[in-house]
């Protein structure tokens, strides 16, 4: 099949382990992602968008298949994507579109090793220029890919910068057709080998000292390697380049005369809490885990305005199918929010999206635009097991008044009634997803004086705590590091 000249071409922008209040429009002051503030005001932005999983595989899989981890095979790092899954690049190829993958993909198995995934592991991209575990086979100057032909190539300038430098040939050579570009950065993931976040000269120092969130204020003095407070002007830096590199691919895009029918995502594998909630990045059912930047703009979301529905990016693959005019592949679990778009609705939505969390625990949780939900399943091989049929709750957060989520309400008699309503939702979200039927007990019970939700309470912006305000409730659970496994992947 042709793809027609007016459906739109496709660029995913994926960024690994970028946190969702580093962007201006959540309230950043450090001023880092002034590119991203702009495709979110002029086009659509998702103000609380989550990944199902918190950790680089399984959250990959879903932006590629738009089906939930345990449903696309993919649990936990390490776990190829399984062949015969129908996926982004082959309902686009399909549609008569030229696909093309850059960067990180983390979805070949761990038989792949670090370096070239073999034609039949890319699911479904022509062409190609990529590597299975980047952060292993690159530094910050020395960026190492694979081609189609599993040949090495080695891009000059900062990591970030070849990536992007590459993209822009791929627009430049293929703009006279409809193409999908699927873009996966490194940044800002920390460099595993040195556990630091290497930023071009001159950028760490711009940001040092400038910012810190209330919840890693709060907590990064329990952190191993003293946590957030040594990481985050590189880790701010690395942003502020990739978002400089994203002007630089739009401004492309503009010069080529296709930005006007280019559709854009920018989103994130995860997050990240720096060790401040279990002994490395992510994986925990926090929000510095699981929520992510996510905005679009292009035909059918420019001037599309703020989402405020909490939204899933397992959405995101047959959201952009509806927006390209792609027939969406039969078992893709996300569902479109192109409904949303421009202030409209969605009857049929569920009023949570839902997290699976593996490797550091066997967890799952439920998220409203109020509450956060988390259970865990005591004494499960958390890398073995993609699910449980027996969890515990474990945490509870009112996001009105603790939007960091410092004071853990799981097991407050006052919240009882809260608890249940989530419970239910969550057992009604694993029955959606294909998992087994679950027991979910009741935290245990404990009171802490004269408290109540007030139902009429609204969520602060992100400098709603004060600065380093910590509630002395106890850290989220989660944590245990995996035999012959290291965590900080």
């Amino acid at each position: 099949m042709n793809a027609t000249a007016r459906q739109p071409n496709v660029v995913v922008v994926l960024t690994d382990q970028q946190r969702w209040d580093t962007a201006g429009v959540h309230g950043n002051p450090a001023g880092v992602t002034p590119e991203f503030d702009r495709i979110a005001r002029g086009g659509t932005h998702v103000e609380r968008a989550v990944t199902p999983q918190p950790v680089c595989a399984p959250a990959r899989a879903a932006l590629q298949t738009g089906r939930y981890p345990t449903a696309a095979g993919v649990f936990r790092n390490g776990l190829p994507l399984p062949p015969g899954v129908p996926t982004l690049a082959g309902a686009f190829a399909e549609a008569g579109y030229v696909t093309c993958y850059l960067g990180k993909w983390h979805l070949a198995g761990e038989e792949a090793g670090a370096g070239p995934v073999p034609p039949d592991g890319r699911g479904g991209y022509q062409r190609w220029l990529a590597s299975e575990l980047l952060e292993f086979t690159s530094d910050a100057y020395r960026t190492v890919l694979w081609d189609e032909d599993e040949r090495p190539v080695r891009l000059p300038g900062y990591r970030s910068d070849a990536l992007i430098d590459a993209a822009i040939r791929f627009a430049a050579d293929h703009h006279d057709r409809p193409f999908l570009l699927f873009l996966s950065l490194l940044e800002p993931h920390h460099q595993n080998a040195t556990d630091d976040y290497p930023a071009p000269d001159g950028y760490r120092e711009r940001y040092e000292g400038r910012w810190l969130p209330p919840d890693l204020a709060a907590l990064s003095g329990e952190a191993p390697g003293g946590g957030a407070h040594r990481h985050l002007g590189g880790y701010l830096g690395q942003v502020k380049r990739v978002d400089e590199g994203v002007g630089r691919l739009r401004d492309a895009l503009r010069s080529l005369d296709v930005e006007d029918r280019t559709v854009l995502a920018w989103t994130a594998d995860h997050g990240s809490h720096f060790r401040t909630r279990n002994d490395e990045y992510k994986r925990s059912a926090h929000d510095a885990s699981v929520r992510v930047p996510l905005a679009l703009t292009g035909p059918g979301f420019t001037g599309g305005g703020l989402i405020r529905h909490p939204v899933s990016t397992v959405d995101l693959v047959p959201t952009l199918m509806e927006a390209a005019g792609v027939a969406v592949p039969e078992g893709v679990q996300g569902r479109s929010f192109l409904p949303l778009v421009g202030g409209g609705t969605d009857p049929g939505r569920p009023a949570e999206v839902f997290v699976q969390i593996s490797e550091s625990q066997v967890g799952r949780a439920v998220c409203t635009d109020r509450w956060k939900y988390a259970v865990t399943a005591p004494g499960v091989d958390a890398w073995n097991e993609p699910d449980a049929d027996r969890y515990v709750e474990s945490e509870l957060y009112d996001l009105a008044a603790d939007p960091y989520e410092l004071d853990n309400l799981a097991g407050l008699a006052s919240h009882r009634e809260v608890a249940a309503g989530l419970r239910a939702a969550l057992r009604a979200w694993l029955a959606r997803v294909g998992e087994r039927p679950a027991e979910i007990v009741p935290a245990p019970e404990r009171e802490a004086g004269q408290r109540r939700p007030d139902p009429e309470a609204r969520e602060l912006p992100w400098d709603g705590l004060p600065f380093g305000h910590a509630s002395g409730g106890p850290r989220g659970s989660g944590g245990d590091r995996q035999e012959g496994r290291d965590p900080r992947r």
